[in-house]
């Protein structure tokens, strides 16, 4: 159990780390999708919009996916656990680049810029109920730094 709890709070600092975005104001936009993969990028949108709100209700129970937030459990609960990770974020960017749905599940391909670095990043979404939610990263990578304008 302490390793599980463990292995979600460290995908969950990830995850914030990646929608720490929002806390430059800006939403990843969604225009460009369409369907179950605009459904996908919007939930994105919300978890960068709600993690720049500093909101870990939102965050726990729209955004996150139930079996994240019932192993963050062990760690304090999910809210704690977020309030923690949100007090490390700093002003990133995000953008969704794709969407890929099958079923219900899908990923969202998300590039988000730091400290002049951009990271690709690939977020696990799974469909419950009717709202997608996030469930975790695949992989992330840090790319070539950013140019500067």
């Amino acid at each position: 159990m302490i390793a599980t709890t463990k292995r979600a709070a460290s995908g969950l600092s990830a995850l914030v780390l990646i929608a720490g975005l929002g806390a430059c104001g800006e939403t990843a936009s969604t225009k460009g999708f369409s369907g179950e993969s605009q459904k996908v990028a919007q939930t994105v949108a919300n978890f960068q919009s709600d993690a720049s709100a500093n909101n870990q209700k939102k965050l726990c129970e729209d955004d996150l996916a139930a079996p994240l937030t019932n192993q963050l459990r062990g760690a304090g609960g999910c809210q704690a656990a977020i309030k923690e990770q949100l007090k490390d974020i700093d002003s990133l960017g995000l953008t969704i680049e794709s969407v890929a749905v099958t079923g219900s599940s899908a990923l969202a391909r998300v590039k988000s810029t730091y400290s002049g670095k951009n990271a690709i990043t690939t977020l696990k979404l799974v469909k419950e109920g009717s709202h997608w939610k996030i469930s975790g990263i695949s992989y992330a990578r840090v790319a070539a730094p950013a140019k500067k304008s």
